[in-house]
């Protein structure tokens, strides 16, 4: 018995150049959001024409760290449900100034003024490329194609991440930073000079990347990620005030928790009424450095903070057609989408009928004596249940699993991209000898989408959650 899921995707074929570039559907109202291609690090901007740009970062497979980044995408939407790629405006081969090897394309945004776009990059001009980041500019006179480099802003520190905020009164302001430096300053009329010098951002409490400005009833905000890494969660999105754009600021708190990935970096934006929180996560890859974009809505108080944004994951049908029950017994087998999503070196997906193939490293065992096992999993591969839990509590979770590996092996839980916890597997000897083992969590009533993440190989039989108390 092999069971291999497929998830319906539009793919994107061959990659696009800036010349040839066609817009095409993709994507849908379940995050992550954009699914032809990895992206992660998204900018969104409501322009003139009424609609919300997205301008993200590519993740290339097989991701070699962040190293590999290329070949900027544009996304756009009119209601949130529907978005549109708009095709590649940008790679590494067209900076004149650019690294030799390519690559590092990291997190961009874009800034209108005068009829004109204006495209940020950070990319760095030598095979050194931690000590030679610049910050590229390329313009258009359309929001999602035609962008030609025009050079670098001159005179900045090597640091990474730009935005730029054009306030009420015409006035650009450049935010850049990246390794705990956060510096914010003036731009001149031309969008591609420092007016002045940039300052550092006071008040920032543990800031690591990631810069982001909007501004809500006369107040700036600034956003950034984090240097959070504990218990296996990573970065976290935090936030602060000032009445100035350039601060000094007053850090007001967390308004995005860790996700399932290795980083955090986001953008807040007002669309139709409504304020949105767009960041990335590894849900659809299971891999903490092939991203994908997501949002959700996000919540003022009264005192203008911020509340804590809920991450949802919409998912597909479950395995069956209706969710485990948890109490419960959930079979291996019974997964609705597994493994790692397989991509060509542009970072498109594999077509295989003209649908993205999940699983290919997941295979279903027969166990002597009755039953399936799930294995042939490596430890960037994972498996995902759509479960409909009783009450709220704390469940023991017991998995009957095997492996011959050396030094054992380990399963880790998350609850819709949360971590919840972590079961140790040991060596049992034989491929077919199992074993359960057991740790506690919290899960929360309702239907969620729990994910199973792989250490090294072993076979999984069953998971069974019981109430206590």
């Amino acid at each position: 018995m092999t069971k291999r899921c497929i998830l319906s995707l539009a793919i994107a074929g061959a990659s696009l150049t800036a010349a040839s570039a066609a817009a095409q559907t993709v994507g849908d109202s379940r995050n992550p959001i954009f699914r032809n291609i990895y992206t992660a690090d998204p900018s969104a901007h409501v322009w003139a024409d009424g609609r919300l740009y997205v301008y993200p970062s590519h993740d290339i497979a097989p991701p070699r760290g962040a190293d590999l980044m290329d070949q900027y995408h544009v996304y756009s939407t009119n209601d949130m449900v529907n978005w549109v790629d708009h095709g590649e405006i940008l790679r590494a081969s067209n900076v004149p100034w650019g690294r030799p090897e390519g690559g590092f394309m990291w997190a961009p945004d874009v800034a209108y003024k005068n009829g004109v776009y204006y495209f940020y990059f950070p990319h760095p001009s030598g095979t050194d490329w931690n000590n030679t980041w610049k910050i590229g500019v390329a313009t258009s006179t359309q929001p999602a194609a035609n962008f030609t480099v025009q050079g670098y802003i001159p005179g900045l520190e090597s640091l990474i991440d730009p935005a730029v905020f054009v306030d009420d009164d015409g006035q650009a302001y450049l935010y850049y930073g990246g390794g705990g430096i956060a510096k914010g300053g003036k731009l001149k009329a031309n969008m591609m000079e420092i007016d002045g010098q940039m300052q550092t951002m006071q008040g920032l409490v543990d800031f690591h990347e990631a810069s982001w400005v909007h501004k809500r009833n006369g107040l700036y905000y600034l956003s950034y990620s984090d240097n959070h890494d504990q218990n296996g969660e990573h970065n976290r999105m935090r936030y602060a005030t000032s009445t100035s754009p350039l601060g000094p600021w007053t850090h007001r708190g967390i308004y995005i928790d860790s996700t399932d990935s290795a980083t955090n970096h986001g953008s807040i934006v007002q669309y139709k009424g409504q304020w949105y929180a767009f960041y990335h996560t590894s849900m659809l890859s299971g891999n903490d450095w092939l991203r994908s974009v997501s949002v959700d809505k996000l919540f003022y108080n009264a005192d203008g903070t911020i509340q804590l944004v809920k991450q949802t994951k919409q998912h597909g049908t479950p395995y069956y057609g209706s969710p485990r029950a948890i109490p419960g017994v959930i079979q291996a087998e019974d997964y609705d989408n597994g493994g790692q999503g397989v991509a060509y070196s542009d970072g498109s997906p594999q077509n295989e009928g003209g649908a993205y193939r999940f699983g290919e490293g997941v295979d279903v065992g027969a166990i002597p004596g009755g039953g399936y096992h799930v294995g042939w999993v490596s430890s960037s591969e994972w498996l995902e249940y759509t479960v409909n839990v009783a009450s709220s509590g704390t469940y023991t979770v017991s998995a009957r699993v095997a492996t011959q590996t050396a030094n054992g092996s380990s399963l880790r839980l998350a609850v819709d991209g949360q971590k919840v916890g972590t079961l140790t597997v040991p060596n049992t000897g034989e491929w077919q000898t199992y074993t359960t083992v057991s740790t506690q969590v919290s899960l929360p009533a309702g239907t969620h989408v729990i994910q199973v993440r792989m250490g090294d190989a072993f076979n999984l039989d069953h998971l069974t959650f019981t109430k206590q108390g």
